[in-house]
């Protein structure tokens, strides 16, 4: 068992705000959650996080990693209080969220499962391709599964997706791995792409969107700098700024030129602070 000491998060709302699909809710508060390598159950105390896997090589280094837990969230929300006090609230409201590093295959996949979507169906979709072809792993007396490489999936056929139930996602998902298959789409070589030139590069796979591709490179790559616009980022947006149209690229504009780098960080409190506002 490791514990991280004097940890700024909010370990619930950062578990639970939309932006993973493998996570389960245990009776003690703690989570237990998949990682691409392991299984982790991870509880917090006060301002500790107390974490317990399947692998525990390099696990406090993992978590760090995993929960962004070096990067320090008060002086980008300063600046983003620098660039417009109408966050105020947003920010107020969403202390100790973080955006999650994730794998960037896994999120490519789930994110394209993820359109026009519920996050329980997503969930299950998840879980039963990795039931199928990912590393099956015991934990605390039960099994999971890890989300299959793309070696692992890379022939997946159309049957066992449409029984996976992604629906119409079927010809995406075959999409994207055909090109991967071919060198069109090179996951490592995102990492060197500047945001617009990333952002093109994964728009050019069917069934990839701005959307989808702003949420692989936000969750995937941590690029702070793009804007993914859903329904309740729309609702955020005309409810903070009164002016602005429901437009989906009227919206991206106005963002990225008022938060910048950090306007998918600014999103993320938007989301959060809608969600949950009472």
């Amino acid at each position: 068992m490791l514990t991280i000491k004097n940890v700024d998060i909010n370990l619930k709302d950062t578990v639970t705000c939309g932006q993973c699909f493998r996570f389960f809710p245990c009776e003690d508060e703690s989570y237990t959650m998949i990682l691409s390598d392991r299984v982790i159950n991870i509880k917090q105390n006060g301002r500790n996080l107390i974490v317990e896997s399947n692998n525990e090589n390099n696990l406090e280094s993992v978590i760090r990693e995993y929960f962004d837990l070096n990067r320090d969230y008060a002086l980008l929300n300063k600046e983003l209080l620098s660039f417009d006090l109408t966050l105020k609230d947003c920010i107020e409201g969403s202390k100790g969220l973080k955006i999650l590093k994730q794998e960037p295959f896994e999120m490519l996949i789930s994110y394209i499962i993820s359109q026009n979507n519920k996050v329980t169906r997503i969930s299950n979709s998840i879980n039963f391709i990795s039931q199928k072809y990912g590393k099956k792993v015991e934990f605390k007396n039960n099994i999971y599964y890890l989300f299959p490489s793309f070696e692992q999936i890379k022939n997946i056929d159309m049957d066992t997706l449409k029984e996976a139930k992604v629906g119409f996602r079927v010809k995406y998902i075959i999409e994207a791995l055909n090109y991967i298959k071919e060198g069109n789409l090179d996951i490592q070589k995102i990492k060197d792409l500047d945001t617009d030139e990333a952002l093109a590069y994964l728009e050019r796979v069917k069934g990839i969107g701005p959307k989808v591709a702003s949420c692989i490179l936000l969750f995937g790559y941590s690029r702070f700098d793009v804007f993914p616009i859903d329904t309740w980022v729309k609702k955020a947006m005309c409810d903070l700024y009164k002016d602005i149209k429901p437009n989906q690229k009227e919206i991206g504009k106005f963002a990225k030129e008022k938060y910048g780098k950090n306007c998918g960080l600014a999103l993320q409190y938007m989301y959060h602070y809608m969600r949950n506002k009472k």
